[in-house]
């Protein structure tokens, strides 16, 4: 029987075009051999680019990362709409593309930007009744997306090449990038579709070094499990936009046991990173208007020897 190691850290996988996100991540889990691992935020097969991986302890800061703001590089084609949104569907409608000024695009970008309601593909990831809708939509059933609020920081046209365009996005959790293009082809009144999708940053890792399976694949040849592993983050950098409050070693025991820790200095936080005398991430913690610290998820690879 295999033996599965516990690892504890974050690795930035560069995605390759062509997998999905859990099949970039069980390709990673094996590599590593690692006993728990999970992924912060789908990519579709299409895109490439930031995968943020986390094994062992790491997994429990995903669903914070999942919230956290994103970067993609899109490149979209007018005067063509798909049944996903992107090039992997069917053509539905082909129509000509009228001229088009920067200053035409920028206006309909414009009506895109901050917070706005959007509708999800309906070949998407989003659950209905337990299902995914791609599933639904692939059966052949009536589907129907719920509309929902995202937050778009950033959206600029950085190229444009007969009927391509070149996009830079900054957006917030939930946002579909291929909704993006769609109603921005609506807009201009000719359609589009979304054909290339990178993502170039996830916060709080706005300058990424990723590896590549290539990369990975190297290293363990030679340099083994040691070589691979150098490249795991402190899952502590997936929190570094969170204040930080250091205890003691009297005070790390004490919430370890679940007993009362204040630190007044640090009164009504919302969320801190606790860090034990040596750095290490011991647990998130909200702290009262009181300065009693509460714990929202606590950590086991700090423990001290």
């Amino acid at each position: 029987m295999k033996t599965y190691r516990d690892i504890h850290g974050i690795l930035l996988l560069d995605k390759p075009q062509g997998l999905s996100s859990n099949q970039a991540l069980q390709q990673v889990r094996r590599l590593f051999n690692a006993r728990k691992a999970g992924h912060t935020g789908s990519l579709d097969p299409l895109a490439t680019g930031l995968l943020p991986i986390c094994f062992g302890e790491a997994t429990k800061i995903a669903g914070y990362l999942l919230g956290s703001r994103k970067a993609y590089a899109a490149e979209c084609r007018l005067g063509v709409t798909t049944t996903t949104d992107d090039a992997e569907g069917e053509v539905v409608t082909t129509r000509s593309v009228p001229a088009l000024t920067a200053a035409t695009i920028d206006a309909a970008l414009c009506t895109l930007r901050g917070r706005i309601v959007q509708t999800p593909p309906i070949y998407s990831a989003l659950k209905q009744g337990g299902v995914p809708l791609y599933k639904r939509a692939r059966r052949g059933e009536d589907v129907q997306a719920p509309p929902r609020e995202v937050e778009i920081q950033q959206l600029e046209l950085i190229g444009q090449q007969d009927d391509s365009l070149r996009l830079h996005v900054e957006c917030g959790s939930g946002t579909y990038v291929r909704s993006l293009v769609r109603d921005l082809g609506e807009r201009l009144g000719c359609g589009a579709h979304l054909t290339a999708l990178r993502r170039l940053w996830v916060e709080p890792f706005v300058v990424p070094t990723m590896a590549t399976f290539e990369t990975l694949q190297q290293l363990m040849a030679d340099g083994g499990m040691a070589a691979i592993d150098g490249l795991l983050s402190p899952l502590d950098t997936g929190l570094a936009g969170l204040p930080a409050v250091p205890l003691d070693s009297a005070q790390v025991l004490q919430l370890r046991q679940g007993k009362r820790v204040t630190q007044s200095a640090l009164a009504d936080q919302v969320l801190c990173r606790a860090l034990d005398p040596a750095g290490r991430l011991v647990a998130l913690v909200e702290i009262d208007g009181h300065g009693e610290m509460r714990v929202r998820r606590g950590f086991h690879c700090a423990v001290e020897s």
